[in-house]
């Protein structure tokens, strides 16, 4: 326990009370010396046995911590109390960005830095190569103290922040980090407590931009210069060089997790703020959505979207953006419509710089594949759903895996696509009907999967602004999951987050190139998480028909990657490490036991192939982890 001054004062003063109060008893005597032992008497007789002792009720410790860890885990941090773990990253020297979002608010503890942990918080292990670490390795504590529940505790390194939520450095960032601003560029819309994705693009030794996602509506991103001391391992913000990135004239909604390119460019995810499958929502003049606060960016004005100069359409929204020149003055988004409009958690682009594999954060979602037409491009290119075959006589999450086939949906390019989202840019609250939609319906979807001619009618359940106009392949982009639903994809994921692979070790497997030293990679994966395996997932229904045993602890899946024609393709989903058993009995941190998953978030995956997972779960401390495939292959 840390004292501060006047506590260790008070501590002092009552070791010198109870020091003299023993010293006022009175004089005893000296003590005369012992004499010798006397002989040893006969030995009496036994006694009684004694009753027998009730059986232990089996049970661990109140806090869990003494409940075995599951076997590959290290924890290797823990974050405050509230938040989840978010944005973990690792650079190729090793350096683990990741990030506190949404703590409590009640937090006053402040760690040896001094910084309090009771808003989004951007930070790095500090003075550690991730990439060195041995394989023997010691967890960090659950945390048991006020210190340690509110606090960022490390297993190895120093957690350093590097920015929080409202920090301006100096004045150099006037509106503060996290804040998004309205198109006049003075209004404050948001301040934003939630950063989620890193991606650190280097512009030399030690030095380079480090972007931060703020998960909100309207969404926002950060770029932050760092350099770090190569001596130390500690790093500085040059404050000449932080700003808030401009996403335009209709901005961006929930950017949520991401990756970096190849070639260099971070991108952005759009998750939640949609309707959904109930797309036909958004323009309900009864009902408060997203579109009300995207209106106050895109209008300062405005209170709400009636109000705006530009309603928001939805289909502008809830895309990959890619941040290109990021190293200038001013970056670049890029919205990126080819790789489909739905909750995206996340995208991985493999070392051919065509593939992509993408997540939908969502209840009955679907896994999507983007293949471009060109490398290093993804403005066009064809889309793809996964359609799943579970593995026959096999429901138990740990042991039951899937086949994949991929569903082309269709081919596009972002220009053609701008064009059919601008057909909606005039929809307004005024065109609602109720029991009718103005954009893109199931029967829509249902019409161009059967090769109709003709969008459907309203009368016959499609939209008004397409109804009777000739069939295209505008819903393959526009309502992406109604569209591979509708060609026979699975749309059954709960929660499908984080999607990430090791370039280097995916390179090396697949095109047999040496970039892992001491290692030779002849297998590499693609990993993602579920947080909860729940919903569509567990309903005895469909394609996917798991027990709910694990549940709401979720777990980590992986999929190999092929090589020869069909290199960076996967074929197969196979389960690597799950929560433990749902306890659906009891509440808070004990439904999901501490010393294992509980709804992990994200993925990364480090040059040994050991992943690091970010927690979003039910623990008053969310867990950063390390774990160790190799102990269940």
């Amino acid at each position: 326990m840390t004292f501060t001054l006047n506590s260790k004062g008070r501590l002092m003063l009552a070791m010198i009370s109870a020091m003299m109060l023993a010293a006022c008893d009175g004089d005893d005597g000296n003590d005369g010396a012992q004499g010798p032992a006397g002989p040893q008497g006969p030995e009496g007789p036994a006694g009684e046995d004694g009753e027998d002792g009730t059986d232990g009720n089996g049970e661990g410790g109140s806090d869990g911590s003494a409940s075995l860890m599951t076997p590959g885990l290290t924890r290797l941090a823990t974050v405050p109390a509230g938040a989840e773990v978010t944005g973990a990253y690792v650079t190729d020297g090793g350096d683990l960005f990741f990030n506190v979002q949404h703590p409590s608010d009640a937090n006053t503890t402040a760690d040896n830095d001094g910084k309090i942990f009771n808003t989004g918080t951007v930070g790095v292990l500090a003075g550690v190569n991730v990439n060195q670490l041995p394989k023997n390795l010691v967890s960090v504590g659950v945390p048991q103290t006020q210190q340690e529940r509110e606090t960022v505790q490390v297993a190895y390194g120093e957690y350093q922040v590097l920015g929080q939520t409202m920090d301006n450095f100096g004045g150099a960032l006037p509106e503060g980090l996290g804040s998004v601003m309205a198109t006049d560029g003075s209004t404050q819309v948001v301040s934003s407590d939630t950063p989620d994705f890193n991606g650190f693009v280097p512009t030399g030794d030690n030095q380079g931009y480090l972007f931060t996602n703020w998960e909100s509506i309207p969404g926002g991103m950060s770029r932050i210069k760092l350099n770090k001391d190569a001596s130390t391992g500690y790093w500085s913000v040059d404050s000449n060089d932080v700003q808030m990135l401009d996403f335009g004239t209709y901005g961006t909604i929930a950017n949520c997790f991401g990756s970096v390119s190849p070639w260099g460019t971070p991108l952005t995810s759009e998750e939640w703020g949609n309707q959904g499958d109930d797309t036909q929502e958004w323009n309900d003049p009864s009902l408060q959505t997203a579109r009300d606060m995207m209106a106050m960016y895109i209008d300062p004005t405005a209170s709400d979207a009636d109000g705006a100069a530009s309603f928001p359409n939805t289909y502008r929204y809830h895309y990959i953006v890619e941040i290109t020149e990021p190293t200038s003055d001013k970056p670049v988004p890029v919205k990126h419509y080819t790789l489909g409009r739905f909750e995206h958690e996340n995208s991985i682009v493999m070392p051919d710089s065509k593939t992509v594999y993408l997540s939908q954060d969502d209840t009955n979602g679907v896994m999507f594949k983007f293949v471009a037409d060109n490398a290093g491009d993804l403005s066009a290119g064809t889309l793809y759903g996964a359609k799943l075959t579970q593995d026959a006589g096999s429901f138990e999450p740990l042991t039951t895996g899937f086949d994949i086939e991929w569903i082309e949906l269709a081919h596009s390019d972002n220009a053609t696509i701008d064009g059919w989202i601008a057909d909606f840019d005039d929809i307004t609250t005024a065109d609602f009907v109720e029991g009718q939609s103005n954009y893109l319906t199931d029967a829509d979807a249902d019409a161009w999967a059967a090769g109709e001619a003709n969008y459907p009618s309203v009368a016959n359940g499609g939209g008004s602004t397409t109804a009777g106009m000739p069939m295209d392949d505008r819903i393959a982009f526009l309502e992406s999951r109604k569209a591979a639903r509708a060609k026979g994809a699975t749309a059954e994921w709960r929660k499908f987050e984080g999607i990430y692979v090791n370039h280097k070790r995916a390179e090396e497997a697949v095109e047999g190139t040496d970039l892992i030293a001491g290692e030779e990679v002849n297998q590499a994966y693609v990993y993602f998480a579920i947080a909860d395996m729940d919903n569509g997932m567990v309903d005895d229904e469909g394609d996917i028909q798991l027990t709910p045993r694990v549940k709401e602890c979720g777990g980590v899946y992986r999929m190999p990657l092929l090589t020869g024609a069909d290199a960076y393709d996967v074929n197969r989903i196979e389960p690597v490490v799950m929560g433990s058993t749902y306890r659906s009995s009891l509440d808070g941190a004990e439904r999901c036991d501490v010393n294992a998953l509980s709804q992990p978030d994200n993925v990364i995956v480090l040059e040994d192939g050991r992943i690091v997972i970010g927690e979003d779960g039910f623990q008053e401390n969310n867990t950063l982890w390390m774990y160790d495939p190799t102990v269940n292959d």
